[in-house]
């Protein structure tokens, strides 16, 4: 799987460019639920690790919907800023065997066999997503801290 990215997204921030991609909704409304829009359109840099609809999907069933009650709201965060990484990080700057230290505080590693890259497990299915305020790779699952597995 291969998402197409078609927003030229350099003059929108993060959030924006994902508001603009149909594949993002559900992170959209995660971001939202968590209260982390605002800082998703400051300043930044930013790299995000975007999980499409289909890796929120993919969820067991009821995970989704219990990640984004009020009650809830602390998980999400962690959930959602273990996709961010401080920064501006291309993937030319990705090395195999890496680790990236996340806004939440774990890292996430770096593989890249045969010209595939993943990040602790989920796949990069788009690449180098330039916004005003960083980089956006979308990616095919939700990946979840250690603290959490």
């Amino acid at each position: 799987m291969f998402i197409n990215v078609t927003v030229s997204a350099q003059n929108k921030d993060i959030v924006s460019l994902a508001v603009g991609n149909e594949n993002l909704s559900t992170l959209v409304a995660a971001v939202k639920a968590g209260g982390l829009v605002e800082t998703l359109q400051g300043k930044g840099p930013f790299t995000v690790f975007a999980p499409t609809n289909e890796a929120f999907a993919a969820l067991p069933a009821g995970t989704l919907e219990m990640l984004l009650k009020p009650e809830n709201k602390d998980k999400l965060v962690a959930i959602l800023t273990y996709h961010v990484v401080a920064g501006k990080v291309m993937s030319s700057d990705l090395s195999n065997g890496q680790m990236a230290k996340t806004v939440q505080g774990e890292n996430v590693k770096v593989n890249i066999s045969y010209g595939n890259v993943s990040i602790s497990g989920a796949k990069v299915v788009a690449a180098d997503v330039m916004a005003s305020n960083g980089v956006v790779h979308v990616i095919d699952k939700v990946i979840l801290p250690p603290s959490m597995q």
